[in-house]
């Protein structure tokens, strides 16, 4: 039995764990909402944002949360422009055109990174990397306190975006009802660009928040993507409030799974769940039965 202390550590340490975690889900989920099918080149741009973000700070010094806005904004432009270029253009409308464009996409991007970037794993290394703050028994590491916080400011602005804006309404409708919002005068395929872009944004900004603490290599992307579709599936397919406490569930489930079973054998856990979740409730936690 673990001491309840350690208990209460690793379920902080997986809170904050999960915050990045919602961060890349909630770009999975947004960009099933809309165009109603699986981004498969998901991990391989999160993983080409990580680089962005480490050479970042290997060529100019750029501390990868000082990072955030650029990384953004050019995560945003890629996918736009990837989708209005090559997603949107080869798929001919058809939803599973672009399940194999994207599937294409991630083969080309993973294997162009081995090409250009080797197979070494970088990493960041920030003055603040070892710094811990005490909360009770639990040391949390101060870049994940502050990754914890800023992903969920993030998805909070972005619920705000979606609620309140002109675009965030277009969208939504969009996600309803494709062929009614075209009858309104909604450019369909220009929200379905922009919400690819917003989900490829999302996964800029996890880059960001996960440089300081983690690591890059071409293959690093695909862990991320795991998780982040389990947790799609957890919470229900397209629902953001699942989305937010699928990754948070999913954060400390790898974190005691660690503690109890050895860090290897951890992530059986999110295994486990993504099983069940299939066999008891397919439509997830908030997805609607069908």
């Amino acid at each position: 039995m673990l001491d309840p202390g350690i208990l209460f550590a690793g379920v902080l340490n997986g809170l904050l764990a999960g915050g990045v975690y919602v961060l890349v889900a909630v770009g999975l989920t947004l960009i099933y909402g809309v165009l109603h099918i699986i981004n498969f080149a998901h991990g391989s741009l999160l993983m080409l944002a990580m680089y962005a973000v480490f050479f970042l700070w290997r060529l100019s010094g750029l501390d990868p949360y000082a990072a955030l806005p650029i990384v953004i904004a050019a995560a945003f432009a890629f996918g736009y422009l990837l989708y209005r270029l090559v997603i949107g253009r080869l798929s001919h409308g058809r939803d599973e055109n672009i399940l194999l464009i994207t599937l294409g996409v991630s083969i080309v991007i993973d294997n162009v990174a081995l090409l250009l970037f080797g197979g070494d794993t970088q990493t960041v290394e920030t003055p603040y990397a070892s710094s811990f703050v005490r909360l009770g028994a639990a040391f949390l590491p101060l870049p994940k306190l502050i990754s914890f916080a800023a992903s969920l400011l993030i998805c909070a602005a972005l619920g705000i975006f979606l609620a309140k804006s002109d675009t965030g309404k277009a969208i939504r409708a969009v996600a309803r009802e494709r062929q009614g919002a075209r009858l309104v005068g909604i450019d369909v395929d220009n929200v379905f660009a922009l919400s690819y872009g917003i989900g490829i944004a999302c996964l800029g900004a996890a880059a960001c928040l996960l440089m300081p603490t983690y690591y890059v290599t071409p293959s690093s992307g695909n862990a991320f993507v795991l998780v982040a579709f389990t947790i799609v599936v957890l919470g229900g397919m397209g629902s953001f409030a699942g989305a937010a406490i699928g990754g948070l569930i999913i954060g400390v489930v790898e974190s005691l799974g660690g503690l109890l079973l050895g860090e290897q054998l951890g992530q059986i856990g999110i295994s486990a769940i993504f099983i069940l979740i299939l066999l008891l409730r397919p439509s997830g936690l908030f997805g609607a039965r069908q």
